[in-house]
């Protein structure tokens, strides 16, 4: 069965360019090492909620964007091995290390699939 590795961050809206390169290039790496896809959005409508919201959640600032990002794999045992692999690629050291958001403030989790029509 099919698992998702799911992502919620923010990202300054002058380092979008900067995001997209080393989501790119990180994308890259993950496909080749297994991941089944790959997908990274940018907060287009995203409200600021009362209560709870995507932007509340990542504490996003006025010069900020929600970014919503999600890794399919063929199943946790696959994501597990998938992440090794990737972890230990030496193109995931140097540039690409240097992320364009704050990682404290990311939300990720890893997911199975309830319901897939």
């Amino acid at each position: 069965m099919a698992y998702v590795d799911g992502f919620v961050m923010v990202v300054p809206k002058d380092r979008i360019d900067d995001y997209e390169k080393v989501a790119q290039e990180a994308g890259a790496v993950w496909k080749e090492h297994g991941a089944q896809s790959v997908m990274e959005c940018i907060g287009d409508d995203v409200p600021y909620g009362e209560l709870t919201s995507f932007p509340r959640a990542v504490q996003a600032g006025e010069d900020e964007v929600v970014f919503f990002s999600w890794i399919v794999y063929e199943s946790r045992e696959a994501r597990d091995s998938v992440n090794e692999r990737v972890m230990a690629d030496e193109r995931m050291k140097g540039d690409m290390a240097q992320m364009p958001f704050d990682g404290k403030r990311m939300i990720y989790g890893g997911f199975r699939p309830l319901v897939h029509l």
